[in-house]
């Protein structure tokens, strides 16, 4: 192949290469359609996020993961903007969490109660009164605590709505 050969064969590569990167051509006299704009995030309502959390322990270091899981997860969504349910459910050993007379976070509960209105505490009824057979006694709850019949229903019934499960 002659110099000349070389040099047009560049070149006819290097055409080719312009017109496979060129974009389209658009008949004459119109116009490409323009993006429509973002809609506005002011004003509009946004998801709000569900969170079920379990505690099915007596142990303090998991009524505390939760409690810290609880509140983390409302700060997150608060930085953001967005709105978050947090419930709390509580059956089995885990009651005590949300007893009066045996609970070592009822301190933490009504401090997170008293701030928050996204996070909430369920108690088991069933827990409840099982417990009140085997000790013979009434079993009192703190005041920020709500009973429902059954715990494990409770978060059934919440996942089937959709909210997330999570057991710290």
């Amino acid at each position: 192949m002659t110099k000349f050969e070389h040099v047009m064969r560049a070149a006819a590569i290097g055409a080719v290469a312009l017109i496979l990167a060129a974009p389209p051509a658009t008949p004459q006299g119109t116009q490409l359609a323009a993006m429509p704009p973002a809609p506005p995030t002011q004003g509009v309502d946004k998801k709000t996020h569900h969170l079920i959390l379990q505690v099915n322990s007596n142990e303090p270091a998991m009524m505390n993961l939760a409690l810290n899981n609880a509140t983390n997860v409302e700060q997150h969504y608060k930085n953001l903007g967005e709105k978050v349910e947090i419930e709390v459910v509580t059956f089995g050993p885990g009651l005590h969490m949300l007893r009066d007379d045996t609970s070592p976070v009822k301190d933490r509960i009504k401090a997170i109660a008293d701030k928050s209105r996204s996070i909430s505490f369920k108690a088991c009824g069933n827990t409840q009164d099982n417990m009140h057979k085997a000790e013979h006694k009434d079993i009192p709850l703190v005041a920020e605590a709500t009973v429902v019949k059954s715990g494990v229903v409770r978060v059934m019934e919440l996942q089937e709505q959709g909210w997330t499960y999570v057991r710290p």
